[in-house]
Formats: C-alpha cells, structure tokens, sequence
C-alpha cells in the first residue's frame, strides 16, 4: 500500500479523483517513485511540480505557507 500524501488537501483531491500516484505521475509527466517522494514529503517540489500536482488534482485554493508546502527553485 502506498503511503498516505502529507499534504491534507493533496490526500483529499487524490482521493476524490480516486488516482493511484503512477495515474499522477502520468498526467505530470514524472516518475511514480518521484511523485511518492514529494507527496510524503521524502522530496521537496519544484514550483512548476507543486503547480502541475495542483492542476491535475483539481486544486484550487492557495496552499499554507509552511513545511508540507515549500518548492525549491527551478
């Protein structure tokens, strides 16, 4: 069983969409275990990663400015 998504709002919406991290990684373009690894928290995104992650899981609102939610510089 994959790990739970430390991110609230990221487990919600994977969860509404009903989609395995490898249908995210698809629809974003990146490894499964990549996205794994940002979603756990094992790896810290990218801004264009967190936005794509955001698009194809249908959020919307603006993320909290703390440690689940921090990008790296592209």
């Amino acid at each position: 069983m994959a790990p739970n998504p430390q991110c609230a709002a990221l487990a919600a919406a994977k969860e509404k969409k009903g989609w395995s991290y490898g249908q995210i990684a698809q629809q974003i373009g990146k490894p499964e275990q990549h996205v794994i690894d940002i979603c756990t928290g094992a790896a810290t995104p990218t801004t264009d990663e967190f936005n794509a992650l955001a698009r194809v899981l249908g959020i919307t609102s603006a993320p909290p400015h703390d440690a689940a939610h921090v990008t790296k510089a592209t």
